[in-house]
């Protein structure tokens, strides 16, 4: 029997987007290697504005400017 592959562990940071047209997505992943410390503001942004982009071109609907970003909390463990 063969070996399973292991599969890279990709860790994600998740934030909560408001769109200026009063829409809101909720926990958007963001790769955390692509967030770089001074401009992480800037990278989330460009992030998730390329998955905007992406998912407007398979889906055929647009998404307005983002409005404000806001990193989602972490949870507390029971």
């Amino acid at each position: 029997m063969g070996r399973m592959k292991l599969k890279a562990q990709t860790e994600f940071a998740l934030f909560n987007v408001m769109y200026e047209d009063g829409t809101q997505t909720s926990n958007r992943k963001v790769p955390v290697h692509e967030i770089n410390g001074l401009n992480a503001d800037e990278c989330i942004q460009a992030v998730i504005e390329a998955q905007d982009a992406e998912i407007a071109e398979r889906s055929g609907k647009q998404r307005g400017p983002i409005k404000s970003i806001e990193k989602v909390k972490a949870r507390k463990a029971e």
